[in-house]
């Protein structure tokens, strides 16, 4: 029996050294943890157990039945962060430069079945260079068994997938259908082709980090939702975003205790808008003076800054957070910015997160450019997925809510349950100088009577007593309060049941 765990223990320590010493030195160098390292931060302290340590590619072409190394290149395993149950998989850049081939796709794939079965959440880590050339098509059948296990998990259980070095070919996609994607500044880069290959067909000369690095995927593409300067800094950040996600999209949302009181009233909101219309503030102010201590995990930071999505927590309970940021082009939607919060609510109502938007909008970017570029489908996606969601709704109107931007943003003519606005709110089909210079532009020539008339346009609908008068608005509310009336508004929607018509699936306006 001594012999038999000897050698146990032998070939774990062989399997546990990967590709070598040599090549775990030269992850070190590029600043990078190796693929065990990675998963010891991720998980909590001791709760990592690993599957298929052992296993070996059974490929025997271009001399590959020469070099078997145990594992093939990915560690894969379950444990838990903060208590709750998780799945992990993370490709080990020093064996094969973490390529995939048939086995290391099924150590992959019986994971994601675990974690579906299991209800629990599946992290991905990825360090990798493609499927493995030697393998052919075994390789790319691997690749169509995840993806396809992928699809069937989206909706189930949160997917997340951490970018931590080169990313490329198949292995791009994985990701892609996954639900957050994270990415390290400088060590991680995702491409469908490389540099070379780029450089061949098209004749273009890009580096790796132009064609598809961290600041490329999280400020042009929106491929990535976030970048973080390290593996450290990235995987700790994963942990306390899984504190704000549910298991599954059963299990209902994580609640954490707080000794932040719901009854809390904030004086300094009172000023926050400013006079002057055309002035703006930082609604993320809003948002961290309305949220338990502060804490708001903001989603794609860097990309179409006019609208900021995130998690937040109100009363230990996770919320969605959705809010026009008056700070970057007056807080308008353009087609970035619906597309980024549209995809941000899908998610919300598929794992039951109720919804919290903030609205200051002063309408759709006009202009060739958004036109051109499909900004009427894209509008039409945040609307689609606002009117769709069943989920618990609160708005609150805090200034403008301008033309079709009100409709979109949570109103209540697309099953907002609960509409609030501050004294502030201005709700009309557009600001009083536009709508003074097409109501009375027979009068345009006499700028005195003009003037006048946008004064009495701005007593008539630069409030929010309209709409209150019609029921569209709830409650007009004092900004102090902001944080107590959200706070009861989803106590009173916690039981909420609201059901669809049945259909095999909407089609939504991609």
């Amino acid at each position: 029996m001594k012999a038999v765990i000897e050698e146990l223990e032998q070939r774990r320590a062989n399997a546990r050294l990967g590709g070598g010493q040599k090549r775990i030195d030269a992850q070190h160098t590029r600043g990078k943890l190796t693929a065990r390292e990675r998963i010891d931060l991720l998980m909590d302290e001791g709760s990592f157990e690993e599957y298929d340590m052992y296993v070996e590619h059974r490929c025997v072409e271009f001399g590959m039945e020469k070099t078997k190394i145990s594992g093939d290149g990915v560690v894969t395993g379950w444990g838990t962060i903060n208590g709750r149950t998780v799945y992990v998989f993370a490709k080990d850049f020093t064996v094969f430069g973490g390529s995939l081939s048939e086995t290391h796709a099924k150590k992959i794939t019986k994971i994601q079945d675990m974690a579906l079965k299991n209800r629990a959440p599946i992290v991905g880590l990825f360090d990798a260079g493609g499927a493995r050339i030697q393998e052919g098509v075994d390789a790319l059948g691997g690749y169509g068994e995840v993806f396809q296990r992928n699809v069937m998990a989206s909706g189930v259980i949160p997917q997340i997938s951490v970018i931590m070095g080169p990313c490329a070919g198949g292995d791009v996609y994985s990701p892609a259908m996954t639900d957050f994607i994270f990415m390290v500044r400088s060590t991680s880069y995702m491409f469908v082709t490389g540099p070379d290959v780029v450089k061949a067909v098209t004749n273009e000369t890009v580096t790796a980090e132009e064609l598809g690095g961290a600041k490329v995927h999280t400020s042009k593409s929106s491929v990535a939702d976030r970048a973080y300067e390290n593996d450290v800094e990235v995987l700790l950040q994963i942990r306390r975003l899984m504190d704000f996600l549910p298991s599954n999209n059963k299990a209902g949302v994580p609640v954490l205790p707080t000794r932040d009181s719901a009854d809390r009233l904030d004086y300094s909101l009172d000023t926050l808008v400013p006079d002057n219309a055309n002035t703006p503030y930082d609604m993320r102010e809003l948002i961290a003076k309305v949220s338990d201590e502060g804490d708001f995990f903001e989603i794609q930071d860097d990309f179409a800054k006019n609208i900021v999505i995130g998690f937040a927590r109100m009363e230990g309970h996770t919320v969605g957070v959705v809010a026009n940021q008056p700070m970057v082009l007056a807080g308008v939607l353009d087609s970035d910015a619906s597309r980024k919060a549209a995809r941000f609510v899908r998610f919300c109502d598929c794992f039951e997160i109720p919804i919290v938007t903030f609205v200051d909008v002063p309408g759709f970017l006009p202009g060739t450019a958004q036109e051109y570029g499909g900004l009427i489908k894209h509008g039409a996606k945040l609307l689609f997925a606002f009117a769709e969601a069943t989920v618990p709704k609160v708005t609150v109107i805090t200034r403008k809510a301008y033309g079709g931007a009100y409709d979109v943003m949570s109103s209540k003519h697309i099953r907002g349950d609960v509409n609030y606005a501050w004294p502030s709110a201005e709700i009309a089909v557009m600001g009083a100088k536009g709508a003074v210079e097409i109501i009375y532009r027979s009068e345009l020539g006499d700028p005195e009577k003009i003037a006048e008339r946008i004064k009495e346009y701005e007593r008539r609908f630069a409030n929010p007593f309209v709409a209150a008068e019609r029921g569209y608005i709830d409650e007009v509310i004092l900004p102090r309060n902001t944080r107590t009336r959200v706070c009861r508004a989803l106590n009173m929607l916690r039981n909420k049941t609201l059901e669809n018509p049945w259909k095999k699936h909407d089609n939504i306006p991609l």
